[in-house]
């Protein structure tokens, strides 16, 4: 599973860093974005951090309440989107990485 939720940019490193290392995720990417969006009838633009995580389908329901309860905002965006397909080492090691263990393979800076 990938989940996307946004970030302001000091909260992200913080709540990447907690899901790995309680095993919810077993990597997150964090990209710089600029979202506009409506807010109790407004129209807001603000710089935010994307995490995109990648997960377990059994993981999910926990990581979202995991970053409900740290999140900054008031209504976080938590998107879950299966994943469908992709390199068959890189998704064994996902689900190696979630395990209690830490994943038996590091990947390289490309990787992650």
């Amino acid at each position: 599973m990938v989940v996307f939720c946004t970030t302001p940019p000091d909260s992200s490193g913080r709540l990447a860093r907690l899901i790995v290392e309680e095993r919810l995720a077993a990597c997150v990417n964090i990209s710089q974005v600029r979202s506009t969006f409506l807010w109790e009838g407004k129209v807001n633009e603000e710089a935010e951090d994307l995490l995109i995580i990648k997960t377990e389908n059994s993981k999910v329901e926990d990581l979202v309440v995991r970053i409900r309860k740290v999140h900054p905002y008031e209504l976080p965006e938590i998107i879950v989107l299966p994943i469908v397909g992709g390199d068959e080492g890189y998704l064994d090691w996902i689900s190696e990485s979630l395990k209690n263990n830490s994943g038996s393979k590091k990947l390289g800076a490309e990787d992650g």
